[in-house]
């Protein structure tokens, strides 16, 4: 099968629960561990948005929006690089840049007095025995790290894959066709279907300016100044794409069909008809996986 080859399943995470794992996931979903005492890593994921954000851009715990979009935290651990620009790493990098991002703090170590004022020191000493100072920023970005390298949605694509043709619908089986055929499996890849390339949205200016979007972004020009970078995001993997509304860095496409279309004439040179699109649309529908059952606070915080 073709699409055995060019893609990859997503398997059910069978990580038995730990501390560490538990102390992330208690931390990811305090509000108390923020400038403003109301914001918390799922504040931009929501689970009705099946852990991306529905508004174009989020908002930080200074009330001000992200620069970005924000993409779901579900399956991202999966991928080599995080973000638009690919400027993390891993996902313990991503958690504790992000206390001076959008947890709204001037310097990492000012979350340090919240961690102890709110009674995690001993879910800390847990989850890193042995350490001196297991209360740490890094131990903060690890922590958070391993619960959302538990957060895996498996979905129909995925037992397509492993043999089950009934899984797919007639039109999804078109729309994985025309989804090679068109080109777009040329980015979009692997298990996640991207996640790990590069994409050149300078064509795209074109189409900002003729939509009147105020909201042109340089890409990561803005981290390397090097000319080639001009407009360049990371290639977005299209797991639960269908569930994980507005589209693009800049949040400017509201639906699927839209963006969909846009990609393939500014990034192919092709124009869609309105069978071909919805049927790709209904392809990219079977991507879509549950909601991880422990994507929600703890029971009790440490």
């Amino acid at each position: 099968m073709e699409a055995a080859k060019r893609f990859g399943r997503i398997e059910p995470v069978a990580a038995a629960p730990s501390a560490q794992i538990e102390l992330g996931r208690a931390l990811y979903w305090d509000t108390r561990l923020s400038a403003d005492g109301k914001t918390a890593c799922a504040s931009c994921h929501s689970a009705y948005d099946w852990g991306a954000d529905r508004r174009s851009a989020s908002i930080d715990a200074r009330g001000n929006p992200t620069r970005r979009n924000s993409p779901t935290v579900f399956n991202a651990l999966r991928q080599p690089m995080l973000r638009w620009l690919g400027d993390r790493g891993s996902g313990a990098e991503q958690a504790e840049g992000s206390i001076t991002g959008s947890m709204g703090f001037r310097a990492k170590d000012e979350i340090l007095p919240l961690l102890r004022q709110s009674d995690y020191e001993a879910a800390f000493r847990a989850a890193f025995p042995g350490e001196a100072e297991p209360v740490s920023t890094r131990n903060y970005g690890r922590a958070i790290a391993a619960y959302e390298a538990t957060l895996v949605t498996p979905a129909p694509f995925d037992r397509y894959l492993g043999g089950d043709a009934a899984v797919l619908t007639a039109r999804q089986k078109a729309g994985l066709r025309l989804f090679i055929e068109r080109g777009c499996a040329g980015c979009h890849a692997g298990a996640l279907l991207g996640g790990s390339a590069w994409m050149r949205f300078g064509v795209v200016k074109d189409y900002w300016l003729a939509t009147g979007s105020a909201r042109i972004d340089e890409g990561r020009y803005a981290i390397t100044r090097k000319e080639e970078d001009r407009y360049v995001f990371r290639v977005p993997m299209l797991r639960n794409i269908a569930k994980t509304a507005p589209y693009f860095h800049d949040g400017s496409v509201p639906t699927l069909e839209a963006a969909v279309r846009v990609m393939a004439s500014v990034q192919l040179g092709q124009t869609l008809g309105d069978d071909e699109a919805a049927a790709i649309v209904a392809f990219l529908e079977s991507l879509a996986g549950d909601v991880p059952a422990n994507y929600a606070p703890p029971a009790q915080r440490p």
